[in-house]
Formats: C-alpha cells, structure tokens, sequence
C-alpha cells in the first residue's frame, strides 16, 4: 500500500485485515483445545487435585476466546505496520509464540503430560513476553494489548505447577471412559 495514503483508507485496510486475523487465530486456538480435550467434560483432567486458585470451568471459556481476540487484534497491527523495522521480528516472534501455544492443550489434556505442559508454559510465556516488546517497537496499542495474555499465561503457567507437584501420578493416572451395557 503507498505509505501516502489518507488515513481512513489506512484504517479501511487495517479493519480488512482485523476481519481476517482475528478469526484465524480464534479458530486455531479454539481447535487446539478443543481437539485436545480441554473442556470440562474431560474425566482425566476432572479426576486431579485442583489447586485452591483453580477458577471455574467457564471462567476459561470466557478468558480464552477474548485472548485470542485481543492478540489477533494485536497480530492484525503489527502486520499492517509495514513500514516498520521491526514487523518481521513482530510477526517471526508472534508466529513462534501461537505456535507453542497451540501444543500446550494437547500435552496436558490429551496426552496427560502435565510436567512437560509447564515447560512448554514457561517457553510459550518467555516467547510472548519477548513478542510484546517487540511489538512495543512496532505499535505500542499491540504490545498492550498483549497484556491481559501475559498476565493469564503467567497464572496459568502456576496453576500448571501447583497441579503437577498435587499429583505427582498424574501422567499415569487411568481414568476408564463410562460406558453403558444394552441389554
């Protein structure tokens, strides 16, 4: 796009492109959980000492989605920031950072990894706070936005903890799935 443009075609590009990002990233981290099993209906996962700052179940499913907005929002900025230095590192950074995210849920949930979940945790959450200064260098509103998903990665990141050291058996723990008998 000329750099020249008047400011309302600016923010006509950036809306298209915000109409595009926030849904991909929304769809692929919504599919990563619940591919993976990460609901409340997972009888492992229901089966393990919760620790005591564990929230309710559909506090995650209202923190998630609006993540997932709010970093795509930050995404869409900064790719619309071509004029930056700094947008390849941004997108580089970001990219690698979704992408740990995306394997977090399935180590936990579906594979019961519960120790290696929390160093996934600890990588994903350097790799975002590495991103959001980065997009600090691009676009401030991105870098804040980016904030809320800090912080919950980092309360997540200790829950993750507090779970593994309450149980120590959890990667072996054997839930059977129920079944019902016809006859």
């Amino acid at each position: 796009m000329n750099q020249f443009a008047p400011s309302s075609q600016s923010r006509m590009s950036l809306v298209r492109l915000a109409l595009f990002v926030i849904p991909v990233i929304m769809l692929l981290g919504s599919l990563s959980g619940v591919v993976s099993g990460s609901t409340a209906k997972n009888a492992w996962y229901q089966s393990l000492i919760q620790p005591a700052a564990q929230p309710p179940g559909w506090v995650f499913s209202v923190v998630w989605p609006t993540l997932f907005f709010l970093m795509g929002l930050a995404f869409a900025m900064v790719l619309h920031a071509r004029e930056s230095r700094y947008q390849r590192p941004a997108v580089a950074l970001f990219v690698t950072q979704f992408l740990i995210n995306l394997t977090w849920s399935p180590a936990f949930f579906h594979y019961h990894q519960v120790s290696a979940a929390f160093f996934i945790i600890l990588v994903m959450l350097g790799v975002a706070i590495a991103t959001t200064f980065v997009f600090a260098r691009v676009r401030k509103a991105a870098a804040w936005l980016m904030v809320p998903y800090l912080v919950w990665i980092s309360f997540a990141a200790i829950l993750n903890f507090q779970i593994d050291k309450l149980n120590p058996d959890a990667e072996s723990l054997y839930v059977p799935v129920a079944t019902s008998q016809i006859g």
